[in-house]
């Protein structure tokens, strides 16, 4: 944590919005709050979740793109209003003031925003298997949405016992028949899912994993702590997640159950009034497509929001489009 400073930032310091996490749900947030007049902030702190993965699918128009390209061409893309900035640093702190929140940065510096946008994403725990990050994003993944297309009809291996990886491996049956479920010890998933295992024929080997063997960043196959060797072109797993960011909990946000998601409404309001969450952080669909809508999503929230006390203040009235609202405007919303 960076020790408090004594200092408010004056009113005309005071943003309309504070973006944490530049992926593709902050980008497009600060994208629609930008062209609405809205001065905002994006603070990313330069890790994605998708980062190790090669490519991503099933975006229109950038199907086949890779992360690091995409992300470069939404900045590029903000780069030509003012009303926007960008900034690679990460927020270590948010502090809950009147009517604003204060973000502080890494650097040491604070930022005053009348409404907060977490967009911090999410954590994925990889299998602790040899050799396992040589292969991720490339011939091992965790999506057969982003993935399972360009493994159609390939020999894929599942790893995992439980229940998540499990329904995965059924889910697979749909981009190839040639499947095995390397449960990589004890099963674990309830009956009626096994009893749907063995009826579709999928091929159940409990033996423990020793490594993944491959050339490169291309998988050839997996070998098992008993010496037997099963080859295979592609793997996939369900992970485990956590939130990348603790600011979410530090604030008071409530969690959904089951997924550790941020819990928020249709409009992506959390339960602490003028803070609001889009993207992997908050919603079980994980495709970039969806995480750049929910990003909208959570800018309409937030301009209705401000519009809603400019109004009420006269501010909407009495000040510049663009301009900072005096602090005496700056109304909370309930």
């Amino acid at each position: 944590m960076v020790a408090s400073q004594p200092s408010r930032p004056s009113d005309a310091e005071v943003l309309d919005a504070i973006v944490i996490g530049g992926g593709p749900a902050g980008l497009s947030a600060a994208l629609v709050l930008g062209r609405c007049l809205r001065r905002v902030l994006v603070c990313d702190a330069g890790h994605p979740r998708n980062e190790p993965a090669r490519i991503f699918n099933g975006f229109l128009s950038r199907d086949g793109s890779s992360p690091a390209e995409f992300l470069q061409i939404c900045r590029d893309q903000l780069r030509r209003y003012e009303t926007i900035e960008f900034r690679k640093v990460k927020v270590v702190d948010v502090e809950r003031g009147d009517c604003r929140f204060t973000a502080i940065l890494e650097t040491g510096e604070r930022v005053a925003g009348r409404m907060l946008l977490l967009a911090t994403g999410l954590v994925d725990e990889l299998p602790q298997i040899k050799n396992f990050r040589q292969f991720y994003g490339s011939t091992v993944h965790n999506c057969p949405y982003c993935d399972g297309w360009e493994c159609r009809d390939q020999p894929i291996a599942v790893a995992g016992g439980n229940q998540d990886s499990v329904d995965l491996a059924i889910e697979l049956l749909l981009w190839s028949k040639d499947l095995v479920l390397c449960t990589n010890g004890p099963i674990t998933c309830d009956r009626k899912t096994m009893e749907t295992v063995g009826r579709l024929g999928i091929r159940v080997i409990e033996t423990p994993i020793s490594r993944l063997e491959g050339k490169g960043d291309k998988l050839e196959g997996i070998r098992f702590t008993d010496g037997d060797f099963l080859s295979r072109s592609a793997l996939f797993f369900s992970p485990g997640q956590y939130q990348r960011s603790p600011l979410a909990e530090q604030l008071g946000c409530e969690f959904c159950e089951g997924n550790n998601c941020i819990q928020c409404g249709e409009d992506t309001a959390t339960n602490i009034p003028g803070v609001y969450a889009a993207g992997n952080a908050s919603r079980g669909v994980q495709l970039v497509i969806a995480a750049a809508a929910e990003g909208m999503e959570a800018a309409f929230a937030i301009n209705n929001a401000l519009l809603e006390a400019d109004a009420a203040s006269n501010a909407l009235r009495d000040h510049e489009p663009g301009q900072a609202v005096p602090s005496d405007r700056i109304t909370a919303r309930k």
